[in-house]
C-alpha cells in the first residue's frame, strides 16, 4: 500500500504536498501518542499565554486611559513656558501664533507661584497660588463641578478678591467658606529683610472649596490673573499659556508646529509631558508585563522543539524516500517549519478569541471588581483594547513557534537519503 506521503507528491504537488505532509506528522488521527502529546501541550500553552497577554495588556491600557481622564480634567492639552525666565509678557506675535493655528480652541494665560497663607493670625503655611483668567479657565477645567461648598468666584466683592482654595487645605487652615485669609508673597518677605520694611499682605475672601486629585490639590489655592500678577510684581507678565486643543490626540502635532514657530526661548510641552515620570512607569509596568506573559508562551513553544525533533527521529525513513522523490532539503525544512506555524497559529487564534472574549465580559460586566473599590471612582478593572496590542502578541508568540521549529527543521534537512534507507 502506498505511504500517505507519497500519495501526496503523486495527487498534489509544491506548497501543496508541504502543507498535507506537514498535518499527516504533526496531527495523526491513529493513536495518541507522546508526539501528539506535546503537540496538544504546546497548543495549550500557546492559548493560555495568548489569551493572559491580551486580558493583562487590556487592563494596563485600561488603567492608563483611566488615569489621563483624570489628569486630562485638569492638565491642559499643550502649555507654553519660557525656557530662559521664570515668567514672560505675551506679545503680538505670540498671539498671532496661538489665534491662527486653527487646531487650538482655548488660550488661558496664569501666573503662578508660592506664597505663605496666614489666617487669624495663628495657622500658616505655604501654598501654590495659580492667578487665572476665571471665564476662560472655567471653559478648560470645570472647577465647579469639584466644589465642594461655596460657589465659582474669584472676582472683587466688598472691597476683597475672591479665592478658591483646596478642601483639605481649608481643613488643615480650618478655613471656611466666607473667611478672610492672607497672602505673602516670598519677593515680599525677601524685599522686606533687605529694604527693612514691614511686607505687604493680600486679604481675600474664601469664596468656594474644591476636592480635586490629590495630583492637583494638594496646597493648590487659585485667585484672579491681575491679583496674583500683583502678589509676584510681575506687571503684565505670566508664567505659561494653557492650550486646549479640539482633539487632544493631535497635541504631539501641534507642540511641533508651536515649538518650531516660537523658537528656543519656549518650551512647548503637551499634556503627557506634564506628568512624563507617571505616564512612563505606567507605560513600562505594561511592558514589563508583556515580556514576562511572553515566558508562558516560550515555555509552551520549547515542546515545539521535542515534538518536532521526535517527529524527525520518527520520520527518517521517510523523509530519506520524500528526498528520493525529488524533495529537496529546503522543502523538507519547510515541512517542519510549517508544523511550527501551525501550532503557533493554532494557538493564537484560540488564544486571541479567548482574550479578546474574556476582555469583553470585563468591559461590559465587570466580573472581576477591584478590592478596596468603596473608595476609588471605580469598581471593577477597566478594560480597553488597542487593535495594534494584539498584532503584537500574535506576531510575537508566531515568532517563538517560527524559532522553536527552525532547529528540527534544519536537523531533518541534513538527513541522507542513502543513510535513512540503507537497513530497510
Amino acid at each position: 500500500m502506498m505511504h500517505p506521503a507519497y500519495h501526496a507528491i503523486t495527487v498534489y504537488s509544491g506548497v501543496n504536498a508541504k502543507n498535507l505532509i506537514a498535518r499527516r506528522y504533526l496531527f495523526s488521527r491513529k493513536k495518541i501518542t507522546l508526539i501528539s502529546t506535546l503537540t496538544l501541550i504546546s497548543i495549550t500553552g500557546v492559548t493560555i499565554g495568548t489569551a493572559m497577554l491580551i486580558i493583562v495588556l487590556s487592563v494596563f491600557n485600561g488603567f492608563f486611559d483611566l488615569m489621563k481622564d483624570m489628569l486630562l480634567a485638569y492638565d491642559p492639552d499643550i502649555r507654553i513656558e519660557s525656557a530662559v525666565e521664570t515668567t514672560f509678557t505675551p506679545d503680538g506675535r505670540l498671539a498671532e501664533i496661538l489665534e491662527g493655528n486653527p487646531e487650538i480652541a482655548l488660550i488661558s494665560p496664569y501666573v503662578e507661584g508660592k506664597s505663605l497663607m496666614a489666617h487669624r493670625g495663628g495657622n500658616y503655611k505655604v501654598v501654590v497660588v495659580r492667578g487665572v483668567d476665571p471665564d476662560v479657565h472655567a471653559q478648560m477645567v470645570d472647577l465647579g463641578r469639584n466644589l465642594t461648598s461655596g460657589r465659582f468666584s474669584l472676582g472683587v466683592s466688598d472691597r476683597r478678591p475672591g479665592m478658591l482654595i483646596g478642601e483639605k487645605l481649608a481643613n488643615q487652615l480650618r478655613v471656611t467658606v466666607g473667611d478672610d485669609v492672607s497672602l505673602l508673597s516670598a519677593q515680599a518677605i525677601q524685599r522686606s529683610l533687605t529694604q527693612f520694611t514691614a511686607p505687604r499682605t493680600y486679604n481675600f475672601n474664601v469664596r468656594g472649596a474644591f476636592s480635586m486629585d490629590k495630583v492637583f490639590e494638594g496646597s493648590l489655592v487659585f485667585i484672579e490673573l491681575e491679583a496674583a500678577q500683583r502678589i509676584f510684581n510681575t506687571r503684565n507678565a505670566v508664567s505659561g499659556i494653557d492650550i486646549k486643543l479640539n482633539n487632544h490626540d493631535r497635541a504631539d502635532a501641534v507642540k511641533g508646529e508651536l515649538q518650531a514657530a516660537l523658537g528656543p526661548d519656549f518650551e512647548v510641552k503637551t499634556w503627557y509631558d506634564l506628568q512624563k515620570p507617571l505616564y512612563d512607569v505606567m507605560n513600562l509596568e505594561k511592558w514589563a508585563a508583556y515580556f514576562i506573559l511572553m515566558l508562558i508562551v516560550l515555555v509552551a513553544v520549547l515542546n515545539i522543539v521535542g515534538s518536532l525533533t521526535m517527529i524527525v527521529i520518527q520520520k527518517t525513513r521517510d523523509i530519506g524516500l520524500l528526498m528520493s522523490y525529488g524533495f529537496k532539503k529546503s522543502d523538507i525544512k519547510a515541512v517542519f517549519l510549517r508544523q511550527g506555524i501551525y501550532v503557533g497559529l493554532i494557538g493564537c487564534g484560540l488564544g486571541g478569541a479567548l482574550g479578546l472574549f474574556i476582555s469583553w465580559l470585563q468591559k461590559e460586566y465587570g466580573l472581576i471588581k477591584l478590592a478596596g473599590s468603596e473608595s476609588f471612582i471605580i469598581d471593577a478593572y477597566p478594560v480597553v483594547f488597542i487593535w495594534s496590542d494584539l498584532f503584537m502578541i500574535i506576531g510575537g508568540s508566531l515568532l517563538l513557534c517560527i524559532l522553536a521549529s527552525w532547529y528540527p527543521a534544519v536537523r531533518a534537512s541534513k538527513i541522507q537519503p542513502a543513510e535513512s534507507l540503507r537497513y530497510e
